[in-house]
C-alpha cells in the first residue's frame, strides 16, 4: 500500500489530509485502517510519533460521515480516551484537521479548566468526545453525558492510563457503554498488565505491531553522560552554549526540580519555561505554543507531558533525571525524531541513577553509548563496579498520618495507587509530607487545585501531600489553603 487512496476513505478526508501533508500512510495506519474501517476491535502497538492518531481517527470519521448520523444532545457516537491533557488536546486538534470537511463535531474535555462549557458542548450535541477518564466520570455522574450510543470505543496509550491509576475509572465508562460496540486500543508497550486488560475489553481483535516493544526510535541518537548530582545544572548550562540546541525538552522526575531547572535556565541566559501537574491549563497551553512557536529554546517537563507533547522539529530530549520506570524513558525520549526526522537523547546518570539505567538498558536491549568529552564527566560513576542500589521512593511516607489514605505519597513510585499498605513513616497523626505527593515516574495529579467534595474521597487512592495538619477523622491529606497538591486524585478535580 503506498498511498491513502489505497484505503478507500471518503473524499473530504483525503482532500483534509492531503492538505496537511499526509501523502504514503505510516505502517500502524497502513497496518490498522483498513480492520477498522470493517468494524473489528483492534490492538495496536506501536511506538509515539508513528501516526497511531491519524490511525484510529481516520476510519473513525470516514464511518460517522458516511452514517450521517446527527448530534444527539449528551449522547455521543464515540469516545476517545486519553491520559493527559496534553494528549487529549492534541487528539482533538488533529481530529479537527481531518474533519475539516465533513459535519461533524468533536468536544475535549479534560480536568483543570471550567467543566461549564465542556457541560454546555455536550448539551448541543456532539459526535466524537476525547477525554481523561477522570473527567469523564465527573460529567457522567452529574447527570451531563450519556454513553448509551456510543459505537466505538477508543483508549490511546493504553500503558500510560493503567501506570497512572485510570483502571478503574476506565472499566467504569466501559461498563456504561453498549456491549455491542467496536473497541480499539492503542500502546508504545504491552507488559503483562496492559495485555490483561486489553484481553477483557477486545473480542477477538486485529493485533498490529510495527515494531518490537520497548525498543526506542531508531533514528533518535542515544548519549550517556555520567555526571555527578551537584554538576548536573552546570552540565546543562554547558550543553546549551552549544546552537545546535535549538528546540529542547528536559525531564525530571519531581515539578519541584522542573521548577528549579526552569528557573536556573532563564538566569544563563536560555528561554525556558516548565510544563507540570501543578501549572494551570492556561499556562500550560501558553507553554506549549511558545515552545512550538519557536520563542521559547527549552521546555522543562515532567512526564505528566512525556505522551502529550506533538511538536515538529524538536533537537534534542534531555533527561535531566532518568525516570524511575523505565518505560517512561522510551516515551520522553520517543517526543525526537517523530514523522522521520532525526534527533538526539541525552541522559545523565549520576551514582543515586545507575540502577535506573541498568533498568532502562536492559528494557530496550542495548547499552546506551557513553559520552565523556564534556568538563563534568565523573569518572568514578562511570566506573563503578559495585552493584547498583535502588533508591527508595516515597521518603517518609507522603501523606501522613491519619491525614493521608493508605498507601501514602499520591501514588507509588510505578505510577498506581496502593490499596491496603501504609507505606514507612506514614504513622498516626502528625504533619503529611509533601515528598510523596509527585511520584518519580511523573503520574501525578494535573487537574489543578481545588478544595475536594464532602465524601467524596476514594478509598483506593494514595493521601495528598497538602501542607497542613490533617483533618481528624480520617479525611485523606491536610490542607493548605484548600489546594489538593499531591497524587491523589478526586473527582471534582478533573484528574488529568
Amino acid at each position: 500500500m503506498t498511498d491513502f487512496i489505497d484505503l478507500k476513505l471518503s473524499k473530504p478526508i483525503l482532500r483534509a489530509i492531503t492538505e496537511e501533508g499526509y501523502k504514503t500512510p505510516s505502517p500502524i495506519q497502513a497496518g490498522t485502517i483498513p480492520s477498522l474501517l470493517e468494524g473489528e476491535d483492534v490492538l495496536g502497538i506501536a511506538q509515539t510519533g508513528t501516526g497511531k492518531t491519524a490511525a484510529f481517527a481516520l476510519p473513525l470519521l470516514h464511518k460517522l460521515a458516511e452514517a450521517q448520523h446527527k448530534a444527539i444532545s449528551k449522547q455521543p457516537l464515540a469516545v476517545i480516551l486519553a491520559p493527559t491533557r496534553e494528549l487529549a488536546n492534541q487528539i482533538g486538534e488533529n481530529i479537527q484537521d481531518y474533519a475539516r470537511y465533513v459535519p461533524l463535531r468533536t468536544k475535549v474535555v479534560f480536568g483543570g479548566t471550567s467543566i461549564r462549557p465542556q457541560i454546555q458542548a455536550l448539551f448541543r450535541g456532539i459526535h466524537i468526545l476525547v477525554a481523561t477518564p477522570g473527567r469523564l466520570l465527573d460529567i457522567m455522574n452529574q447527570g451531563h453525558c450519556d454513553l448509551s450510543k456510543v459505537e466505538t470505543f477508543i483508549l490511546d496509550e493504553a500503558d500510560r492510563m493503567l501506570d497512572m491509576g485510570f483502571i478503574h475509572d476506565i472499566r467504569k465508562i466501559s461498563a456504561a457503554i453498549p456491549k455491542k460496540r467496536q473497541t480499539v486500543l492503542f500502546s508504545a508497550t504491552m507488559p503483562a498488565s496492559v495485555k490483561g486488560f486489553a484481553d477483557g475489553l477486545l473480542r477477538d481483535p486485529v493485533t498490529v505491531e510495527v515494531a518490537p516493544q520497548a525498543t526506542t526510535a531508531e533514528k533518535v541518537e542515544q548519549q550517556l553522560m555520567y555526571v555527578d548530582q551537584g554538576d548536573k545544572r552546570a552540565l546543562l548550562d554547558h550543553l546549551f552554549k552549544d546552537p545546535a540546541m535549538e528546540k529542547v525538552i528536559i525531564f525530571t522526575r519531581t515539578k519541584h526540580r522542573a521548577d528549579r531547572v526552569t528557573r536556573n535556565l532563564i538566569q544563563a541566559g536560555v528561554t525556558a519555561a516548565a510544563i507540570h501537574g501543578n501549572k494551570a491549563q492556561n499556562a500550560r497551553q501558553r507553554a506549549l505554543k511558545a515552545f512550538a512557536n519557536g520563542e521559547t529554546r527549552a521546555l522543562v517537563a515532567t512526564d505528566v507531558a512525556a505522551r502529550g507533547i506533538d511538536v515538529d522539529g524538536i533537537t534534542h530530549v534531555i533527561n535531566f533525571e532518568l525516570p524511575n520506570e523505565a518505560d517512561s524513558y522510551i516515551h520522553r525520549i520517543g517526543r525526537t525524531a517523530r514523522a522521520n526526522a532525526t534527533g538526539i537523547a541525552i541522559a545523565f546518570c549520576c551514582e543515586e541513577e545507575r540502577a535506573y539505567l541498568k533498568d532502562i538498558e536492559k528494557i530496550i536491549r542495548q547499552s546506551i553509548p557513553m559520552v565523556d568529552d564534556h568538563p563534568y564527566h565523573a569518572a568514578d560513576v562511570a566506573n563503578a563496579t559495585s552493584k547498583p542500589v535502588r533508591p527508595v521512593q516515597g521518603g517518609r511516607g507522603g501523606g501522613g498520618g491519619r491525614g493521608g489514605a493508605k498507601g501514602g505519597g499520591g501514588r507509588n513510585s510505578g505510577g498506581k495507587r496502593h490499596t491496603n499498605q501504609r507505606p514507612k513513616g506514614s504513622g498516626q497523626g502528625g504533619k503529611p509530607h509533601a515528598g510523596g505527593g509527585n511520584n518519580a515516574s511523573g503520574a501525578e495529579n494535573a487537574g489543578g487545585a481545588g478544595k475536594p467534595k464532602k465524601n467524596k474521597w476514594r478509598k483506593k487512592s494514595a493521601g495528598n501531600a497538602g501542607g497542613g495538619k490533617p483533618r481528624s477523622g480520617g479525611r485523606p491529606g491536610g490542607r493548605s489553603g484548600g489546594a489538593v497538591q499531591g497524587g491523589n486524585r478526586n473527582r471534582n478535580s478533573g484528574n488529568s
